[in-house]
């Protein structure tokens, strides 16, 4: 297993979460590690990413404010902080890393390792 994401559960809506993903140093070093989400029938979303040196964060609107990416370089381990959680918050979140450029770093398909996904629930 190349990323492995857990810290999900159930939470009342406006509650927190944090995620943590655990990496290795191949699927962490120098690369940009990514948190993306799946909610029932829909598609994979963008919701988080940092670089590989941590000094630079990108968010989707939807987050932006309420979540916090950062990283843990000493233990290959990226965290997703998750406040005043919504109802449509409520999706499986993976953890995904990639060595392509910025401009890319919201696209699903430049990520090449990834999790195996979080159960979040917010209940409303």
């Amino acid at each position: 297993v190349q990323l492995q994401a857990c810290g999900g559960g159930l939470v009342q809506a406006g509650g927190s979460l944090r995620l943590s993903c655990a990496a290795s140093r191949r699927t962490f070093s120098r690369r940009a590690m990514g948190w993306f989400r799946r909610a029932p029938g829909k598609e994979r979303e963008f919701v988080a990413t940092i670089n590989w040196s941590g000094g630079h964060t990108y968010y989707a609107d939807s987050v932006k404010g309420r979540f916090t990416i950062s990283k843990d370089a000493a233990k290959y381990t990226v965290y997703l902080q998750m406040n005043s959680l919504q109802s449509d918050d409520t999706a499986v979140y993976y953890c995904a890393s990639t060595n392509g450029p910025l401009s890319t770093w919201r696209d699903v398909d430049q990520y090449n390792y990834w999790g195996q996904g979080t159960l979040v629930t917010v209940s409303s």
